[in-house]
């Protein structure tokens, strides 16, 4: 039997010819990187290294390039296009992921280069693992045409095929202008750094031609803008290395798939922890504001706290943290802000939120402390009304685990909204300062003793009595508890053993759906 010899020298010219092209694709313009590096920004690869474990990294598609013959595009034909793809792990597990390259092309996005994006997509959605998105692109490739649009469409149709089923990640690491921000708007978390991302339909120039408004890009679409104004982005980082490390923690709440829950991590916090500090932590003053992290830091393992859209609608907290090492999503009224009222945008978040957890398998545990909805005819005409049943819809929707505790106040509809046992939570406890009525004693005094009052000849000292009985009868949690609307009411240094094990009672839920295409939410 003959062994087929290789010739060394094609053999070797041919492994050298794969070295020097590999060496191409990797360093096509090493005076671009060097603009990209005086900018404080990484290139696409190095952004990859740094967001992928050591060494995991397993490029695709090196060698592929554009085949546009307009305006002379034949004459430059860098291989891998202006994005590289492929898969790797994070804390090992697999994940899929594109990077837009800026030093080729200035990043902007044409045929190949959204079949890279929607192949590494599609490869994710058929193994089941998160894809994350790093966005830095000057837009469409304008000598491409139209069919850089049907490029941008071919993608955003990925991305709405996998929202649910697989998580996705946008990190906004450059601009991100145009119809490009379309795809990081349907992924489930957009997260940006300061100074150098920006997002917007319509760039600074175009917006003073036709509008006659003067903008910087920064006021228009920067990072704290989106995090504070528009709540577009979730997640503003200082630099590129804080917002990588932020996006592998994010990573470790998630599961890798709508069939899988999140990794459970080996406990460090004694699950029968009771903190005295949470006795004191409400005031006695019902009106006296405090700082709800500060309860959801005292009751979860390690008092680790992973808040998402910090920055926006802060009259409500949301953020991942971990119970006993089980992931879960916690949605928190936030007294120190604005009383912790319902406006538009925190019923806009919180739901948003509560949707995401529920997508994913994770647990959400609500702290309630809410006065009621913000009054007022901006609330009213901005659309309160659709905005609010938004929360009520995702709460009442979810199939997760569903734990709420009420610190203090749960007013009126607002009591309803925050995971109540109306909406099909699971388990509901009260401290024993929480007051659950259909209003403040105040206002429910004015109104049902109007006439009692107006007749008194010491109004005062009359609304004073009338409100401390109101008190002595509702502002408590004993009337809903009598009728089973709280399932017990804990001392506040019990919550953290009391949310474990309900939390692991839990772990066998199934609940069985209606037959239907979908639920029509309040857009």
């Amino acid at each position: 039997m003959t062994h087929r010899q290789h010739n060394p020298e094609t053999f070797d010219e041919k492994l050298e010819q794969l070295e020097e092209l590999r060496h191409a694709a990797m360093h096509s313009s090493p005076e671009a990187e060097e603009k990209q590096h005086a900018r404080g920004k990484m290139t696409a690869r190095e952004r990859i290294e740094k967001l992928l474990d050591p060494g995991s990294f397993q490029e695709l598609d090196t060698f592929v390039r554009h085949r546009t013959l307009d305006f002379d595009m034949q004459k430059t034909r860098p291989w891998g296009d202006a994005v590289v793809t492929g898969h790797g792990t994070i804390e090992g597990r697999r994940v899929c992921v594109f990077s837009q390259d800026f030093t080729v092309f200035g990043g902007s996005l044409g045929e190949v280069m959204s079949e890279k994006m929607c192949k590494i997509m599609d490869l994710a959605a058929k193994i089941g693992c998160p894809v994350i998105g790093i966005n830095d692109s000057g837009g469409a490739r304008i000598q491409e045409g139209v069919v850089s649009l049907g490029a941008y469409g071919d993608v955003f149709t990925r991305n709405v095929q996998c929202s649910g089923v697989i998580p996705q990640v946008s990190l906004i690491m450059g601009p991100c202008a145009g119809g490009a921000v379309y795809s990081p708007a349907i992924t489930d978390f957009i997260f940006m750094v300061k100074e150098s991302s920006h997002m917007f339909i319509t760039g600074p120039d175009v917006i003073k031609t036709v509008t006659g408004e003067e903008v910087d890009f920064e006021s228009l679409g920067g990072a704290m803008t989106h995090n504070t104004k528009s709540g577009v982005a979730h997640l503003a980082a200082e630099n590129e290395e804080q917002l990588i490390e932020d996006t592998r923690y994010l990573m470790s709440f998630l599961p890798q798939n709508n069939l899988e829950t999140p990794p459970r991590v080996a406990p460090s916090d004694d699950p029968g922890r009771m903190d005295a500090e949470l006795d004191t932590v409400v005031p006695d003053n019902p009106n006296k504001p405090y700082d709800m992290r500060n309860v959801i830091r005292l009751v979860v393992d390690d008092g680790e706290f992973f808040e998402i859209h910090e920055h926006y609608a802060k009259n409500i907290v949301c953020g991942f943290s971990r119970l006993d090492g089980f992931a879960v999503g916690v949605v928190g009224n936030q007294p120190a802000h604005m009383a912790g009222v319902l406006d538009i945008d925190a019923s806009a978040k919180a739901a948003r939120f509560v949707r995401t957890c529920d997508a994913y398998n994770i647990p959400i545990i609500t702290f309630t402390d809410v006065p009621g909805f913000l009054p007022g005819t901006s609330q009213e005409w901005g659309g309160i009304i659709r905005h609010g049943a938004k929360l009520l819809y995702a709460y009442a929707e979810a199939t997760v685990p569903k734990i709420t505790v009420i610190t203090r106040k749960a007013y009126g509809g607002a009591y309803d909204v925050m995971a109540s046992k109306h909406l099909l939570a699971d388990f509901n406890f009260a401290w024993p300062q929480a007051e659950v009525a259909v209003m403040g004693p105040e206002g429910a005094v004015n109104i049902i003793y109007r006439r009692d009052l107006a007749s008194s000849p010491t109004p005062e000292e009359r609304r004073r009595k009338l409100m401390d009985d109101y008190k002595a009868r509702f502002a408590n949690p004993y009337s809903a508890a009598e009728r089973g609307y709280i399932d017990d009411v804990i001392v506040p240094h019990e919550t953290r053993p009391k949310l474990i094990t309900a939390l692991h009672t839990l772990q066998t839920k199934r609940v069985a759906g209606p037959k239907r295409k979908h639920g029509n939410i309040p857009l």
